[in-house]
């Protein structure tokens, strides 16, 4: 089953991702001294991938020919960057160092300080050729019309995957944009959480959030979504469905749904808004248990978190429970705020990149002087981890649960010059005691399998609930 929010883009893998405003545009914090923010302005021509001459049948061996007087790919790529930033010597933008490697006719752009050694080097001239030489291929051979754009997208996703790490990925520009809608949690749609089966690719709504459009339109969890406007929903994956069903603020979305309730097929019209979609929520347990669940650590949910907590204390709160069961992580920086609202002076994580490089995420003096309990499952994952894994170091809550997904890497994502951008692993991080989880996971303090007791075909209750109601008990225990 997958899941997604409409208007999200669905991030797979348990990231969390460096995101800082600076000089009115989005950019990457690097983690280490690293950067390459360089523009370079060659032409469209000396951009392409696929700058092959038309190919031309071999009597011989039936093998395309390319025009020797040709300018070629290195030779383009070296040439536009060349007139576009006087590269050699010099520094572009202040404080930005590059290294140019003139190697036969092409040019190998690094940041500063990386070398480029002839063991190393994956675009040289005999890749090059071989490019230039399947693509002539294609051109020649291939029955079917293709869109170069696809295939220059591959390229550059193939460069990612073949790093064999699968939290290192190659964004188009659309894809990107979706990526800053997710991790801001803010976006122009419905309101509402969807859901795909991969056999039936059936869509269904699983969470309609409260106050958002979806909600004033009447739509319910468990509705099944048949047409968006004149679109099948089966008819495309998920994560193309929802870029169908946001749009543009005031303008209305068309949605078919059945409802298994009523065994009813109902016509809804959505009309979209700006949605601040809520990443925590919420309510007071009996024996002034204050019960607080964070789905994904978005850009605005320590602000949530902050203002649960509030309005939780002015009910009396004696006892806290934190739930990041199946919380994949998000922001290092937003799961940071909030354990600096929870725990005493000191590091609450830190990091350590390639070059031994060490930074610390601190908290102030100010904390929360009350019990907490934490609820963790094998789905709690990289900034979820950090948050349990703080916990524990301080020895300030209890852990329940079962062990964690194990997720102890940072990724960062670096805006490219045409829109797109690459998220890249660039750092291990580390439990304020010093202890790496990647690949081991944190083990509960109390073990629970999760079990639910109610009645299946019902709504979910709480009561039902042995891992949470194990955490109840533990802090009615410690109010005693």
């Amino acid at each position: 089953m997958m899941a997604m929010l409409t208007g999200l883009y669905c991030e797979h893998g348990f990231s969390h991702i460096m995101i800082q405003e600076r000089q009115g545009k989005t950019c990457v914090a690097a983690q280490t001294d690293i950067k390459m923010e360089a523009k370079m302005d060659y032409n469209e021509e000396n951009e392409q991938m696929n700058n092959v001459a038309a190919p031309q049948e071999d009597a011989h061996n039936n093998k395309p020919k390319k025009e020797k007087k040709r300018r070629s790919f290195g030779q383009g790529i070296a040439v536009g960057a060349l007139l576009g930033c006087f590269i050699l010597g010099i520094s572009l933008f202040v404080g930005v160092g590059l290294y140019a490697d003139t190697t036969g006719n092409y040019l190998i752009i690094s940041p500063k300080g990386v070398t480029q050694t002839s063991d190393n080097k994956v675009l040289n001239r005999k890749t090059i050729n071989k490019i230039e030489e399947l693509l002539a291929y294609i051109d020649l051979y291939y029955n079917d019309k293709y869109d170069a754009d696809d295939v220059r997208d591959a390229l550059y996703k193939g460069t990612l995957s073949g790093l064999g790490d699968p939290y290192s990925v190659y964004y188009t520009a659309d894809d990107y944009r979706d990526l800053q809608i997710s991790t801001s949690g803010n976006y122009y749609g419905i309101g509402a959480g969807l859901s795909q089966n991969a056999q039936t690719m059936e869509v269904t709504v699983s969470k309609v959030y409260e106050g958002t459009p979806a909600e004033k339109a009447g739509l319910q969890d468990g509705d099944q979504i048949l047409k968006v406007d004149d679109i099948e929903a089966t008819s495309m994956e998920l994560s193309e469905l929802v870029k169908h069903i946001r749009g543009e603020e005031g303008t209305t979305v068309h949605l078919q749904i059945y409802r298994e309730s009523t065994g009813e097929t109902l016509e809804v019209d959505v009309k979209r808004a700006n949605v601040d979609l809520p990443s925590v929520s919420y309510e007071m347990l009996d024996d002034g248990i204050g019960y607080i669940q964070i789905s994904e650590f978005q850009t605005n949910t320590a602000k949530q978190f902050k203002a649960a907590v509030k309005d939780l204390q002015t009910q009396d709160m004696k006892g806290m429970i934190v739930d990041v069961r199946s919380n994949p992580g998000g922001l290092i920086t937003s799961v940071v705020d909030i354990l600096d609202q929870i725990l005493p002076e000191g590091t609450v994580v830190y990091t350590e990149d390639k070059y031994g490089k060490r930074e610390d995420y601190t908290s102030d003096s100010k904390c929360m002087k009350l019990p907490i309990a934490v609820l963790i499952n094998e789905n709690s994952a990289s900034a979820s981890e950090i948050f349990a894994g703080a916990i524990k170091d301080y020895n300030y809550g209890t852990l329940i649960g079962t062990k964690t997904f194990g997720k102890g890497i940072v990724q960062t994502v670096y805006p490219l010059e045409d829109g797109d951008a690459i998220k890249i692993t660039t750092a291990k991080y580390y439990t304020p005691n010093g202890n790496y989880i990647h690949k081991v996971g944190i083990t509960p303090d109390i073990e629970v399998e999760y079990n639910y007791s109610g009645p299946k075909d019902e709504k979910y209750d709480k009561k039902y609930d042995n891992q949470l109601q194990k955490a109840i008990e533990v802090l009615q225990d410690e109010a005693k």
